[in-house]
């Protein structure tokens, strides 16, 4: 999953950058408003962190815009995080069209934790994943094949739970750079190709991740 970061505080934001990376979420960071929409111009997040108070203006701005403006991309999901934490401000901001409102200063468990919410209303999953004789705890960052515990790093980890996500679609390595990658991977898809490589591997057989040619990978919705 990939996430849109937009926090004016360099400390923090580096902070929550890093322990969301550590979750294996690909993360970008914008630090302004005029950032925050260059980044979604260009690209398609699964989910937008939006801190309200930034110093080129008001994110409550930002968050109507989303809903109309032809020249962003919509987040699937919008969560705001700020430290206005009148009731006011929080149907405020989910009326503007935000998917739910965290307030300032919160514990990193309930960020992921709200995140995961997040991931299972847009897919309609609970906390666990399953498809064929894989599962995946979302939670605990925990996959299992034919109930035999697969040791994966966090990348693999967030290549298979996208993979998950969408058993039997074909998935271009563009479209996974997109989405499991952050702004700072490599620019070439042979990134793609290493990870699943050693995906693959971890994953044993009989193999579950075909290769379909000029076009893509996908995985199998039955093993």
């Amino acid at each position: 999953m990939r996430i849109l970061l937009v926090e004016d505080d360099p400390d923090l934001a580096q902070v929550v950058a890093l322990g969301l990376r550590n979750e294996s979420y690909a993360v970008d960071v914008a630090a302004t408003g005029d950032d925050a929409e260059e980044h979604l111009r260009t690209t398609v997040y699964d989910v937008a962190c939006l801190d309200l108070g930034l110093p080129d203006g008001d994110g409550m701005d930002l968050v109507r815009r989303l809903g109309h403006d032809p020249d962003l991309h919509r987040p699937r999901r919008l969560l705001v995080v700020t430290a206005r934490d009148a009731v006011a401000d929080r149907v405020a901001g989910l009326d503007a069209g935000a998917d739910d409102y965290l307030v300032k200063p919160f514990h990193f468990a309930e960020l992921t934790a709200r995140l995961r919410a997040l991931e299972r209303r847009a897919d309609e999953h609970g906390t666990t994943l399953g498809v064929g004789d894989l599962l995946l705890d979302l939670a605990a960052h925990r996959a299992w094949r034919s109930g035999a515990p697969l040791n994966l790093t966090a990348r693999e980890y967030a290549l298979l739970r996208y993979f998950m996500h969408h058993p039997g679609e074909v998935l271009s390595a563009e479209h996974l750079l997109e989405h499991v990658w952050d702004a700072n991977a490599n620019p070439f898809t042979s990134s793609v190709r290493v990870i699943l490589s050693r995906l693959r591997k971890k994953l044993g057989d009989p193999a579950l991740i075909d290769t379909i040619a000029n076009v893509g990978y996908r995985l199998r919705a039955r093993p």
